[in-house]
């Protein structure tokens, strides 16, 4: 069993900046892979930003130079810092971990920004 807990979403100026969490725990021996995916309303949810377990990150286009994302040193929490942040990052944000094969997803955290 894997439970995921993500925190740190809120309302926000555009312009302002967030820093979302998620923490693994369970059975996360060996955890390939971490990332952060957005659903905002309307839309199909979709990647923001993996670090895999070699330390391999990958940050879309859209949110390149203002996202970033790291983890501990335990590699069971992963961080995603949002800065510049625009009304079109509106959006529920997931945390997904890949474990072996299997993939483990947070219940999602609402970060609003506003004008």
């Amino acid at each position: 069993q894997v439970q995921l807990v993500e925190s740190g979403g809120c309302l926000v100026q555009a312009g302002g900046s967030l820093r979302l969490s998620c923490a693994a725990s369970g059975s996360i021996s060996s955890i390939n892979a971490m990332a952060w995916y957005r659903q905002a309303p309307g839309k199909q949810r979709e990647l923001v930003a993996s670090i895999t377990s070699g330390g391999t990150i990958n940050i879309v286009d859209s949110v390149k130079g203002r996202f970033t994302i790291s983890r501990d040193n335990a590699k069971t929490t992963v961080d995603l810092q949002m800065n510049s942040l625009k009304l079109e990052d509106t959006a529920v944000y997931y945390c997904r971990i890949l474990v072996a094969m299997n993939a483990y997803w947070g219940q999602g955290t609402q970060v609003t920004v506003s004008s």
